[in-house]
């Protein structure tokens, strides 16, 4: 067997680039043009191609893992989820996959939505590789309606001898500043199938005997170095809507925001790592707790989107789940407090967006604004998927492997 790793749905690289943090690559199978591009410019492996008419005879043979996030929009909250209709013709593609039978044809004309069924195309695969006892492991993501899905997967996969775990994780809980809850099943030939171990938590842990405890979730504030010192912040001017189109804030909104954070105005910020010193002015002291007003300035917040129940969270938490691809899923920087004083709403711009998704500042996303904000929102966080395969790839991820801020 070859250290061959397959991923499919692949997006614009957030498994490939953990892979690269760890020193391995992928051959990412991936439709979308400009997410093809984002691969390119990463250098990552690519073959642009549909999945579902994609051989899979050219990995038989060769195959050591097979990683798999299938398209979301059927089943994703931001959509109409057409998926959960549509979850019983999925259920019995993946049993006649799994059984060597092909009805995708078939099912697909009964189906709302036709990407619902593309969740079941990595049994497809699984099917044909397991004749040749491959892969080794294998590692599926997708959003949490999917769970039940990943169950039957993994009933499969055990009666091909895998050990298997499913089940629901939030990335906040491996140090991605965005608590994104996702269905994940993890199975393997060689070794008890089991999540990693959480390395952060909504609040911190006192060390004890057997180490050192959780650290604190790590806001937007730490990730994208506001509150620091010691180097530049990432600032890109916003603006454009999803086909790119003009500045839609008055001029000078960007700068508003920047000039808070350079200020310090931020809502009890926290200290960054690498500059523990780092602390906006304040006049609270330890005897005179810290307020919501502390620093001097407004409390600026994230707003997930512009729905009526959107997620609203302060610089000093991490974002909500990110959704982009139309206009109701835009995600803005506003204050609290009157509205008549309050500055204008600044849209979230691509490289802060690819940042809480825990990719680096100069990740090479390829595109125009619309098509940047759909491969970001679509992409799996690369620090919670290296967490995931670094057990599977005998490495071993430390702190220093992902730097979020520039």
């Amino acid at each position: 067997m070859s250290d061959l790793i397959v991923d499919l749905f692949a997006g614009p690289g957030g498994w490939g680039h953990a892979l690269h943090v760890l020193g391995v690559r992928d051959v990412g199978l991936e439709w979308d043009e400009w997410a093809c591009k984002t691969r390119a410019a990463a250098a990552q492996t690519t073959i642009r191609t549909n999945v579902a008419l994609y051989p899979v005879r050219p990995f038989v043979g060769r195959t050591r893992g097979l990683i798999a996030s299938p398209p979301c929009q059927a089943w994703s909250m931001a959509g109409k989820r057409l998926g959960l209709i549509d979850r019983p013709l999925v259920h019995q593609a993946v049993a006649d996959l799994a059984a060597g039978r092909d009805t995708r044809e078939l099912l697909l004309t009964a189906c709302q939505d036709q990407r619902s069924l593309l969740a079941a195309e990595p049994m497809r695969y699984l099917h044909a590789l397991h004749q040749a006892g491959e892969p080794e492991w294998v590692l599926m993501e997708e959003v949490p309606d999917v769970a039940p899905l990943w169950k039957q997967y993994a009933v499969v996969l055990r009666s091909w001898g895998f050990s298997t775990w499913s089940g629901i994780l939030n990335a906040a809980d491996y140090g991605v500043p965005q608590t994104r809850r996702r269905a994940i099943l993890i199975a393997s030939r060689t070794r008890t199938a089991a999540p990693p171990e959480p390395t952060h938590a909504k609040f911190s842990e006192p060390e004890t005997f057997f180490g050192p405890g959780r650290r604190t979730w790590v806001s937007m504030a730490e990730a994208l170095g506001w509150g620091r010192t010691d180097g530049p912040v990432p600032t890109v001017c916003a603006g454009g809507g999803p086909g790119g189109g003009p500045e839609p804030f008055p001029s000078g909104s960007r700068k508003t925001l920047s000039d808070a954070r350079d200020r310090g105005a931020w809502k009890n910020p926290p200290l960054h790592p690498r500059n523990p010193k780092a602390e906006p002015p304040c006049s609270c002291t330890e005897e005179s707790p810290r307020t919501p007003r502390c620093g001097g300035g407004r409390d600026w917040v994230l707003r997930s989107n512009s729905q009526a129940n959107a997620a609203i969270r302060p610089v000093t938490e991490p974002p909500a789940t990110l959704f982009f691809g139309n206009r109701a899923n835009e995600c803005v920087w506003t204050t609290t407090g009157p509205a008549e004083t309050a500055p204008p709403a600044i849209r979230i711009t691509a490289e802060e967006a690819g940042i809480l998704q825990s990719f680096p500042p100069a990740y090479p996303w390829q595109g125009n604004k619309g098509q940047r904000f759909s491969q970001i929102g679509n992409a799996v966080p690369p620090l919670f998927a290296a967490h995931l395969i670094a057990p599977h790839v005998e490495r071993t991820l430390t702190r220093n492997d992902f730097v979020l801020a520039a």
